[in-house]
């Protein structure tokens, strides 16, 4: 008798009895991840380890993202903190250049015209809850909106911030539309310009030294902490990093900041944001809601970038191609690649990415600015 208790117990124990159908669900969409990341190169670097914490979430019995679990330890010290957002922004400080945006400021209106999907979709989650019957508070409705910057990090620093129940499907939703940045964004290019605007071809920038390059990042972080403190962290590690990088005394730190730094911070991000993907707190109406919303926030950044490219270029003395604007979503340097590949099928000798990466790095500003003022708002 005690055997056969011990049988039913041991059977009991084994995933083909404890798997529900929403495990079952969340499982294959993180193989679809795992597919997407490896046979289509979709985001690899965070796809990849995504799908694979979705996976780890969903096993269960073994409550690989709970308390105790290993995923949801890291989780507690790293994301629910929001600290791994900020590291990864120190990465990308340091790999970033903001020469580009220097030798031309003006397209740093261009990344700002860009977060206006952010502040759309804000109130477009606010319409969702009043009349479609989602329930998603004035702080959901800020962590959703915060998908139209285009930018990871900032994303999931925000909402471990305001909404820590729905930072799986931010994080998901804002990696997902980064990925698609060369199947949404060039549909919506061509149809807000014209043929001949695309084969527009702007003058070469000019060099930029290096005393700009050191002062831009501490100019740029004293202006934060005057007019903005809550967006100063992401600022801030965003342009220690790039000092770093700037300053040329600090190699060994620059290189490790742009590899093995960024590197480990993005497979425990990319593991901890899997995690999130619990069936129980992933498969609800909400989770379309901000899917839907994030594809609209996006969109929008993007039209509006090109609208006011297009403005910039009529009142402007010399020519501005209007497809730069397109670039102010901060999804780096996917965006400036998309806009230098259909400058080209417009013009083979128009080379546009030194010209998108200025609108695209100060996306990256402008999503960070976004977030704080997210944040002095809804906090």
């Amino acid at each position: 008798m005690n055997m056969m208790h011990s049988i039913i117990n041991l059977w009991e124990t084994t995933g083909l009895v404890a798997f529900t159908g929403g495990q079952l669900a969340m499982i294959f969409v993180s193989l679809v991840l795992i597919y997407l990341a490896i046979a289509k190169g979709f985001e690899p670097l965070l796809l990849l380890p995504i799908g694979f914490g979705g996976i780890l979430a969903n096993v269960p019995i073994a409550a690989i993202a709970g308390p105790e679990g290993f995923l949801g330890m890291i989780s507690a010290v790293g994301l629910s903190t929001g600290i791994f957002p900020l590291l990864i922004f120190m990465g990308v400080g340091a790999m970033t250049d903001f020469g580009p945006l220097i030798a031309n400021p003006r397209t740093a209106l261009l990344g700002a015209a860009a977060q206006f999907g952010i502040f759309a979709t804000v109130l477009g989650a606010v319409a969702l809850s009043v009349y479609a019957g989602f329930e998603f508070s004035l702080q959901d409705a800020a962590s959703i909106g915060i998908i139209g910057g285009a930018d990871g990090p900032t994303a999931i620093f925000l909402a471990s911030r305001l909404s820590p129940d729905l930072v799986g499907a931010i994080a998901v939703a804002a990696y997902s539309y980064m990925a698609l940045v060369p199947i949404i964004q060039p549909p919506i290019m061509k149809a807000l310009t014209t043929p001949e605007q695309r084969k527009i071809v702007m003058k070469q920038l000019r060099q930029v030294s290096k005393v700009e390059k050191i002062l831009f990042p501490i100019i740029t972080l004293g202006l934060c902490i005057l007019l903005l403190p809550t967006a100063t962290p992401l600022i801030g590690a965003l342009m220690f990093g790039n000092l770093i990088k700037e300053s040329g005394v600090a190699d060994r730190l620059s290189k490790t900041l742009q590899s093995s730094f960024i590197d480990t911070v993005t497979i425990l991000l990319g593991l901890v944001v899997g995690s999130k993907l619990e069936a129980e707190v992933f498969l609800r109406i909400e989770t379309l809601g901000i899917v839907i919303l994030g594809l609209l926030a996006f969109s929008i950044g993007t039209a509006t970038g090109l609208l006011l490219a297009q403005l910039m270029n009529k009142i402007s003395k010399t020519p501005i191609n209007p497809l730069i604007g397109a670039a102010g979503v901060s999804a780096v340097p996917m965006a400036a690649r998309v806009v230098n590949k259909v400058g080209l099928e417009a013009n083979p000798r128009n080379f546009l990415m030194m010209h998108a990466m200025g609108p695209n790095v100060a996306g990256v500003i402008g999503s960070a600015v976004a977030a704080g003022v997210l944040l002095a708002v809804f906090l």
